[in-house]
């Protein structure tokens, strides 16, 4: 993998890192890294090359809940990377697809 690549899927990693923690705290979302590895075999270090499995993963753990997390981590993402303004967001969410919006939002970063 090359520095480029990494560095992006570190930043990504952080940017889910940080929702997370800030929706669960350290407790809830250490249960949910440990078991995206334990049902998916998902570590944290794949999450954006996995972005699919990652998905079903928080959607299995999270149920509804999952909905608002994923905006959330978009949100956060589109404003790093400056892919998705406020308004294509919340057009792109009418018609929501976590996975496919992620690979828009990192194919334009």
């Amino acid at each position: 993998m090359n520095t480029l690549h990494r560095e992006q899927n570190d930043k990504i990693f952080q940017i889910i890192d940080k929702v997370l923690n800030q929706v669960f705290g350290k407790e809830a979302t250490q249960f949910i890294y440990d078991y995206l590895e334990q049902h998916y075999s998902l570590p944290q270090s794949a999450f954006s090359e996995r972005i699919d499995v990652f998905a079903k993963g928080l959607e299995d753990c999270l149920s509804s809940g999952a909905f608002a997390v994923e905006s959330k981590i978009l949100e956060d993402l589109s404003a790093v990377y400056g892919s998705l303004n406020n308004r294509n967001l919340e057009r792109k969410l009418e018609r929501y697809d976590f996975p496919s919006q992620m690979r828009t939002v990192l194919r334009k970063a």
